[in-house]
């Protein structure tokens, strides 16, 4: 096989960070580096620098080969729009043109896509979705995010939001979510913030001795929380089988409506382990019909936590059409 002398610039925007790399068609990362997404009011001058800190990079790789596009996963982007609306975690207000703007800035072809479909095209090109075309993508950190694939496909839906998961109602007038406003979604339960809010609601409704309540307030995280785990307080295994028991429960209901073949999870939720998998496999049998019990595999992802996203945001890259058409002639 003729290895593609092409490479794709892949990046990833967070509330605080973005994230950007080189990759090869290999998903080798071969040359990355940070800049602050926070410190910009605007999307220009954010793209300006993002250029001034890209532009050695494409130029190293130009004369080894073709940097042939940039692949971008953002919250709340519209795949097919190429514009992030009304993103909650960032500082730009209201609708950024943001594929237009990197293309006019770079003179590359650029796609972007929601930062959790990303990670699920990740996974499926490099990752422990390799060979799947039906599956479920959970991204389980800070907040929630999804990515759902059938028959081979991200599913977008009509207008590019399809696979909002986090977002669906798992306890009617649960908990009020801290940026929607929505009562009892999936999010604010299985994130870590989830994970940590219910470690306070427990510590606030019970008298019962935990190690958690020798912690400062703002020192509560799911991290702290799986240390106190581990060591046998009964409380904080609670917050994990409790949080597993939800997100059993929500994947029953998300066995039903696609029926994968795989649930990946990603995120630092995850590192946990049984303490919450367990619960979660376990519920999630009891709450499907017969014909889907024991179908479904709870698969950990296999990509290394710092570089999915920039892996993710570049597939998007070979799925170009022009991309397409030198894959095959490979």
């Amino acid at each position: 096989m003729t290895v593609s002398p092409n490479f794709a610039i892949g990046i990833d925007i967070g509330g605080t960070n973005s994230e950007y790399g080189i990759v090869n068609h290999r998903g080798e990362i071969l040359m990355k580096g940070r800049i602050r997404t926070d410190g910009y009011d605007t999307v220009e001058p954010y793209i300006d620098e993002l250029y001034e800190n890209l532009s050695p990079i494409i130029n190293t790789y130009h004369n080894q080969g073709n940097v042939v596009g940039i692949g971008v996963g953002a919250p709340n982007a519209n795949f097919y729009k190429g514009i992030i609306e009304y993103a909650p975690n960032l500082r730009w207000k209201g609708v950024v043109h943001l594929s237009k703007l990197i293309s006019e800035k770079f003179d590359l072809p650029c796609l972007i896509t929601n930062d959790a479909n990303a990670a699920a095209m990740g996974e499926m090109i490099y990752g422990a979705a390799r060979g799947l075309k039906d599956f479920v993508m959970l991204t389980l950190g800070t907040g929630m995010g999804s990515g759902i694939v059938c028959n081979g496909q991200l599913v977008y839906g009509l207008d590019g939001y399809a696979g909002e998961l986090g977002h669906t109602i798992i306890i009617r007038n649960g908990r009020k979510h801290w940026k929607t406003d929505l009562r009892g979604s999936l999010e604010s339960y299985v994130s870590a913030t989830g994970v940590k809010l219910t470690a306070i609601e427990m510590l606030q409704n019970s008298n019962e001795p935990s190690s958690m309540r020798n912690l400062e307030l703002n020192e509560i995280d799911s991290k702290s929380i799986y240390e106190c785990a581990i060591l046998g307080d009964g409380m904080a295994i609670e917050v994990f089988r409790f949080t597993g028991q939800i997100l059993g429960e929500a994947m029953a209901n998300f066995v039903m409506a696609t029926s994968p073949e795989a649930i990946i999870l990603f995120g630092g939720v995850i590192k946990a382990g049984d303490l919450f998998l367990q619960p979660a496999r376990e519920h999630l049998e009891l709450n499907v019909l017969p014909m889907y019990k024991n179908k479904v595999k709870i698969i950990f992802s296999e990509l290394n936590e710092a570089d999915a996203a920039i892996l993710g945001a570049s597939t998007l890259v070979w799925d170009m059409p022009h991309m397409k058409k030198v894959s095959a002639s490979l």
